[in-house]
């Protein structure tokens, strides 16, 4: 009823009817190779190295890998998904958690991750939860889970301690911000693999350390998929395509 009175507008375009019209899903600039095998960063002739085990890696992931058994990105931190990433985290449009999730399962499914035990949605702390009054990671992770026909396990690991806000952090901060940020609950981890879900990945060190958490539980591989990545630019040590227009930078 409420969608009769108040129909869907596209995040995009503003398109009557549709969360993301075909014309903008269109212009969604797909993460697509080459791109690194462990951390999804793209990578050009020149600026990957090729391990042992012959996969195309960053020269990052070369010498100090994300402790992740892989991370796959569905596009670029741009355009029209950059506007939804913002909307749905930070305007409550919490209707994008389907058509967003659909888009991710493309990725999830094509990624050579699956089968997994299940899907764990990068969790908020308690005070952060309550300020946003949802977990966009689990709205997505919900969604998903319903697609792809596997559990979701929110309490497989939680946010143990507040972190600060990682929008100004250098790459090396954001990495001893949420170092021991997570506790995992060992029953739920003992043995299992597990997909993690997140709706932006900078420098992976959330994503890391909710790893390190499941891995210290007892979990036996944990991989990770996210809707976008930002570009990081070590130089300036922010993200590249900050959300400049949306009153917000990449956290």
């Amino acid at each position: 009823m409420l969608d009769l009175v108040f129909p869907p507008r596209c995040v995009g375009c503003g398109r009557v009817d549709h969360q993301i019209c075909p014309l903008c899903r269109e212009s969604i600039a797909w993460l697509v190779p080459p791109f690194c095998a462990r951390c999804s960063r793209p990578v050009a002739i020149g600026e990957a190295a090729i391990p042992d085990r012959g996969e195309i890696v960053c020269r990052v992931c070369a010498t100090d890998p994300l402790r992740l058994d892989g991370i796959r990105v569905v596009a670029e931190h741009t355009g029209v998904m950059r506007k939804a990433v913002h909307s749905f985290k930070y305007e409550g449009r919490t209707s994008l958690a389907r058509p967003l999730a659909a888009l991710m399962e493309k990725t999830a499914t094509e990624s050579g991750f699956l089968p997994v035990d299940g899907l764990v949605p990068v969790p908020l702390h308690p005070r952060r939860l309550r300020e946003r009054g949802y977990n966009q990671a689990t709205l997505i992770a919900r969604e998903l889970a319903r697609a792809l026909s596997l559990p979701i396990l929110e309490d497989a690991v939680v946010r143990s301690r507040p972190t600060k806000d990682q929008t100004q952090l250098s790459a090396g901060e954001r990495r001893d911000n949420v170092a021991g940020a997570f506790v995992a609950t060992p029953a739920m981890a003992v043995g299992r693999d597990y997909l993690l879900i997140d709706d932006v990945c900078t420098t992976g060190s959330t994503l890391q350390a909710c790893a390190d958490a499941l891995r210290e539980g007892g979990a036996r591989r944990v991989y990770a998929v996210t809707l976008t990545r930002a570009h990081w630019n070590p130089t300036t040590g922010r993200a590249q395509d900050a959300d400049r227009g949306l009153g917000r930078t990449i956290s």
